[in-house]
């Protein structure tokens, strides 16, 4: 018996696509969890808190009663107006990130109910190109904010997001100035906007819309600024702070009004929804319940 080849033979590890999925490594503390349990916290770890990213179909259903939301606005698809190219057209990317996720766009926009008040839900998609705010994410947005009007409902933002698209370049730009506008007909009649901040918040999305809310709730650790730690550093040729826009410094310095864990983030909502909500409208949500 040749005893070289037994020493020679390795036992091939499985590859990463073939790795059992049942279990999930925490990116914060390292523990290695059932994934089920994991699950069950609302991706949340377990161990220390990390609050790990999730889907825009998973937050909707986190957020929203069952069976309640409907969505809007599917049909609008992106366009290419400068013909951009970088390493690859602008056209294949929009192409390869519909193929990913199955949408348009980085918005998933509708009208649900939480903890039976109706409001406008609108939730961002970090796995389309990277959430980033376009010609398309902007529309939705604002026809979002008039159906809440339209109806007198509250209107609720979800950001992840890396910022302005810049294969749109100024058409991109212009929904920074777009939404923010729209968000004043919520405050002429009095509707509030409530806007949450998750990981990672940056770019043309924190420099409009996001920072508009009449309350700014934050998931814990998120990280929240408009230019990169490195860029800012370069610029101004300074050490930045330790935990430099991450939620818990923001809220420190007075720059969100607070921190919500995931899982307590709905019932939050509905609380303020209920504060900001005219007694009217409130009570019809409350016929509605019993119903």
């Amino acid at each position: 018996m040749d005893f070289s080849k037994i020493f020679k033979t390795r036992r091939e590890q499985p590859k990463a696509a073939e790795a059992p999925s049942h279990w999930v490594k925490c990116e914060a503390c390292g523990s290695l969890m059932y994934k089920k349990e994991v699950l069950h916290q609302a991706n949340v770890c377990p161990k220390c808190g990390f609050h790990m990213k999730i889907s825009a179909l998973e937050r909707i259903n986190l957020l929203s009663d069952k069976d309640t939301f409907i969505s809007f606005d599917e049909n609008l698809t992106p366009i290419d107006p400068l013909k951009f190219v970088d390493k690859k057209s602008y056209k294949k990317r929009i192409e390869e990130a519909r193929e990913k996720t199955g949408r348009n766009s980085a918005l998933i926009a509708g009208e649900c109910e939480i903890d039976g008040i109706g409001v406008q839900l609108v939730v961002f998609d970090f796995g389309f190109m990277g959430g980033s705010l376009a010609s398309v994410e902007g529309e939705m947005i604002v026809r979002a904010a008039k159906r809440a009007v339209k109806k007198n409902q509250g209107l609720v933002i979800v950001s992840a997001s890396g910022g302005a698209r810049m294969q749109e370049s100024t058409f991109s730009l212009m929904q920074m100035a777009k939404t923010s506008a729209v968000l004043t007909k919520l405050s002429e009649k009095n509707l509030p906007f409530i806007s949450v901040l998750t990981d990672p918040t940056m770019g043309g999305v924190s420099a409009s819309f996001a920072w508009l809310g009449d309350v700014i709730i934050a998931e814990p650790g998120a990280l929240i600024g408009f230019a990169g730690q490195r860029v800012i550093k370069q610029t101004i040729g300074a050490e930045l702070p330790e935990g430099f826009q991450r939620a818990e410094f923001l809220l420190k310095h007075g720059l969100i009004d607070m921190i919500v864990k995931r899982g307590d983030l709905k019932h939050t909502i509905a609380d303020l929804l209920r504060y900001f909500t005219p007694c009217e409208l409130e009570a019809k949500s409350d016929n509605r319940r019993q119903d």
